[in-house]
């Protein structure tokens, strides 16, 4: 069952909703869209088409959707939910990873199931009197690191993000908590729920008469998103895997629970309606696959040229977050090809493609063309938008970290102070995207080892933003703590610098999986600081380390490892080991000569590497 946890201290709730479980949010954002689009038949059949072709080969499956398939509207989505042959697995798998080709195809049925324990809610508890209260019992197994989360949030919230099916009978639940002592990884967690019915958000049901089974007396069914109080956690035993923790479910007048949601419908993409919303969500938290597999939904979906513009950019977003660089420009590109024949030459959304273009060529490290398609946005901006907007300060600091990246400090400097005076006026002195302007100034005074002392000033101006912004694992810190202990350690002062190279590390640890995708970047950032003041055997060591996560997560083909074999190659020359330089720029020419156009700006530098090591040697 996956849930979520939701602090609701002061602090917590004053914050931005960076500090929000994004299971959370996302189910909430599919709850207001399954729950509010109108299926029909069709949608029954395309859902019995998608299992035909998934259960292909598996003949105990087929003849479960034949079944279905000629008897789904004889019962009722309880009854073949709690049947738990087929729709049921495929349902909780389908909540429970965010598949959303599942999901959507399934979307027919968990509508019925709400609207159906909605309606029976009605009926059952309707004239129930106020203060009446009952209990209902669950069983989970967590694991060690959701146990710890769940007593960090006593006094919070907890979320099941699912249809959760309970019991009136505490003996039963109490069964299947203990065979989760059999895993050791796991923690036997007894939820005993105390339920006011004319209070709740969530409707619910008792579904003895109207389940599969007709053994089955007090089970009682939650609709998607329950939403409970964690009141107190209590080990049951000298067995230290086994504890009773005390919920109560939400009501309508609980104001933390009605602050969280207002603010989730104002901040995460209200413009967007349905699916679309959905999808960016998904973009947002980092879930590129996913969000993919939305708009793929929706593109075999539309028939409206100009909608196909906006779906082939967010795939090419979900492209581009996945490391698939080309397959992103390529869409992309579809995108601005649609808008530019549909749109005027100064509309906005030709503006972001063209930016979304250039981030992508930035991430190839082909700075050239990404400037080229930064200045093209720039452009139309200029034409359509004030000079303080705050668009415009975006494509000056990627302007800016063009220039940077190409060895023109002085250009460079230039576009990233005019960003910074823009968003000075705009935004709020704690905005994330002040600290990432304060940041890029920095970096481009630490390149030109032109005045430590003030890069640091803005290192740590950033990082006091960062701090109010995004929670303490969040990865911004992790590069704020690197970027001013490199800076203390430049400038001689070690005993400064140490401490937050161990908040870096506490950080990283903390943050992200060991081979999530952000982290060769980071690395080859550190690794890179650690080079230009002379720490070699440093910056060796982080290049390696991101060398040794893209061998392992991406193909020995993808454009991001010439990035990381230049960066060795460059180490190993300022060792004055030219024999390894020059094995790491070849490794570097070889992946550029199977992933990119011999035309690329680059190719030739990464040759001349080649070149320069030969004539040393």
């Amino acid at each position: 069952m996956p849930i979520s946890f939701v602090s609701t201290s002061d602090d917590a709730l004053n914050k931005n909703l960076n500090h929000v479980d994004p299971s959370f949010i996302y189910t909430e954002i599919l709850k207001q869209v399954l729950f509010t689009v109108q299926f029909d038949q069709k949608h029954f059949k395309d859902f019995i088409a998608y299992c035909r072709l998934q259960f292909a080969e598996n003949n105990h499956e087929l003849n479960s959707i034949n079944e279905l398939e000629r008897s789904y509207y004889e019962k009722t989505p309880i009854w073949w939910y709690t049947q738990q042959c087929l729709v049921y697995p495929m349902l909780n798998f389908g909540l429970r990873t965010m598949n959303a080709d599942i999901i959507h195809k399934m979307g027919f049925l968990i509508n019925g199931l709400h609207r159906q324990i909605e309606k029976l809610h009605l009926e059952q508890f309707s004239d129930c009197p106020v203060g009446n209260i009952f209990t209902v019992y669950y069983r989970q197994g967590l694991s060690t690191a959701n146990f710890e989360q769940l007593k960090k949030t006593k006094g919070g919230l907890m979320s099941f993000n699912n249809f959760l099916l309970t019991s009136k009978k505490r003996d039963v639940s109490m069964k299947f908590t203990r065979n989760a002592l059999s895993n050791s990884n796991l923690v036997g967690i007894l939820f005993v729920m105390t339920i006011g019915p004319n209070q709740s958000m969530t409707p619910f049901a008792c579904i003895d008469n109207v389940g599969y089974s007709q053994e089955a007396e007090g089970d009682v069914l939650f609709s998607l998103h329950s939403i409970f109080r964690i009141d107190d956690i209590q080990r049951m035993s000298d067995n230290t895997q086994l504890f009773q923790v005390n919920l109560t479910l939400i009501g309508n007048n609980d104001d933390d629970l009605h602050q969280i949601t207002d603010r989730i419908h104002q901040e995460i993409f209200p413009e967007e309606e349905g699916w679309f919303r959905l999808g960016r969500l998904l973009l947002k938290i980092g879930e590129p696959k996913k969000a993919e597999g939305v708009f793929n939904v929706l593109l075999d979906q539309s028939d409206k040229v100009e909608e196909n513009g906006t779906i082939y950019h967010y795939i090419g977003s979900a492209k581009n977050d996945q490391g698939k660089y080309q397959e992103a420009i390529q869409f992309y590109e579809k995108s601005l090809e649609i808008h530019a024949k549909t749109l005027p030459s100064d509309h906005l959304s030709l503006a972001t493609s063209h930016d979304a273009i250039g981030d992508v060529y930035k991430n190839m490290s082909d700075y050239s063309n990404a400037l080229v398609h930064y200045e093209k946005a720039l452009k139309i901006k200029q034409q359509s938008l004030p000079p303080n907007h705050l668009s415009m300060a975006l494509s000056y600091n990627n302007i800016g970290s063009m220039y940077e990246n190409m060895g023109n400090n002085l250009e460079a400097r230039l576009y990233c102070e005019k960003a910074l005076e823009i968003s000075e006026k705009i935004l709020a002195f704690d905005h994330p995207d002040l600290a990432a302007s304060y940041k890029n100034i920095g970096n481009i005074l630490c390149d030109n080892s032109e005045d430590y002392e003030k890069a640091l000033w803005y290192f740590e101006k950033a990082l006091v933003i960062e701090q109010q912004a995004h929670p303490p694992d969040h990865l911004s810190l992790a590069s704020s703590y690197i970027n001013i202990g490199l800076m203390y350690e430049v400038m001689g002062d070690f005993s400064k610098a140490l401490p937050y190279y161990d908040k870096f590390l506490q950080t990283k640890e903390e943050s992200l999986p060991a081979d999530h995708r952000d982290w060769p970047t980071l690395y080859n950032d550190i690794g890179s600081a650690y080079e230009r003041i002379g720490y070699y055997t440093n910056a060796l060591s982080c290049h390696e380390k991101a060398l040794a996560i893209q061998q392992r997560t991406l193909s020995h083909k993808n454009p991001t490892l010439i990035t990381s074999y230049n960066n060795i190659g460059l180490v190993y020359e300022r060792m004055g080991d030219y024999r390894k330089a020059r094995t790491n720029y070849e490794r570097a020419v070889t992946v550029a000569e199977h992933s990119l156009s011999s035309t690329h700006p680059r190719f030739q530098k990464w040759k001349d590497n080649i070149d320069r090591m030969n004539k040393k040697l």
